[in-house]
């Protein structure tokens, strides 16, 4: 069974959503994944292996910081190559979202319900 559009959408923008975070903050992994678990009900797992490719990647430095409580945190800042891509993506987001958004627009909920009887009259 293929995956549903919500998994392929939020696989899709999570790179782009830690850029973002990252450009109003320096922040550490499990701040940002509670961050994406709220907004896109992400897994705290999947921001590890996403921040080290960022960082191999160079879009993000790391530099740790005393923690009140526990071990150092490491943190994570936009590099100079993180802030250009956010820049490129932000504009590609935009580009992107208004075209589907006139293409979607363009559905009125007549039109959505025939879709979605022909979808139960197919199945049947």
């Amino acid at each position: 069974m293929p995956e549903g559009i919500e998994i392929q959408l939020k696989k899709g923008v999570l790179g782009f959503c830690v850029l973002a975070l990252l450009s109003h903050r320096d922040s550490y992994a499990y701040e940002i994944a509670s961050k994406l678990s709220h907004a896109v009900d992400m897994g705290e797992g999947t921001i590890y292996p996403l921040m080290r490719r960022m960082q191999s990647d160079g879009l993000v430095a790391t530099y740790l910081e005393e923690s009140p409580s526990g071990p150092p945190r490491k943190y994570y800042r936009l590099s100079d190559a993180g802030r250009e891509t956010l820049a490129s993506q932000l504009a590609e987001w935009r580009d992107f979202t208004a075209s589907v958004e006139g293409l979607i627009g363009e559905v009125d909920l007549a039109n959505s319900a025939n879709l979605q009887n022909a979808e139960t009259n197919d199945d049947a």
